[in-house]
């Protein structure tokens, strides 16, 4: 994984959107998907061409948990980055690992490091 893992990335406001999106890249990943609604995360969950799936679990007043359900189906490993707990998400999906938000990169690293230990990513500045 020279080139580093694609990240499908689903997040419903748009300025945590970019901000990860800039540190996904900044750790020699890169975005090959965005959605921030679970329309557009449940078609992209299941043709878009990902490595790793980073879920808001509240978009826009609905719970991301039928895309995260398609993601597993795909066999597809994921996370969740929320302020909320795992208390709202389905029992099966509170064992996922979880970024609390705000996010750093340093966390960000760390999670992505722990679940691809052969990936290769930078270290940010």
């Amino acid at each position: 994984m020279a080139d580093g893992l694609s990240v499908f990335l689903v997040e419903d406001e748009t300025l945590i959107r970019m901000m990860m999106a800039d540190m996904v890249e900044e750790l020699g990943h890169h975005v090959a998907a965005e959605a921030d609604n679970v329309r557009d995360a449940s078609a992209f969950a299941m043709t878009a061409q990902y490595d790793l799936a980073i879920l808001d679990i509240n978009l826009k007043g609905l719970y991301v948990d039928p895309v995260a359900d398609l993601i597993e189906r795909r066999g597809k490993p994921f996370l969740f980055a929320t302020g909320y707990g795992p208390e709202l998400l389905p029992s099966l999906l509170r064992r996922r690992p979880i970024l609390r938000k705000p996010i750093s990169i340093d966390q960000l690293k760390a999670m992505i490091d722990s679940m691809f230990p052969e990936a290769v990513a930078k270290t940010p500045h």
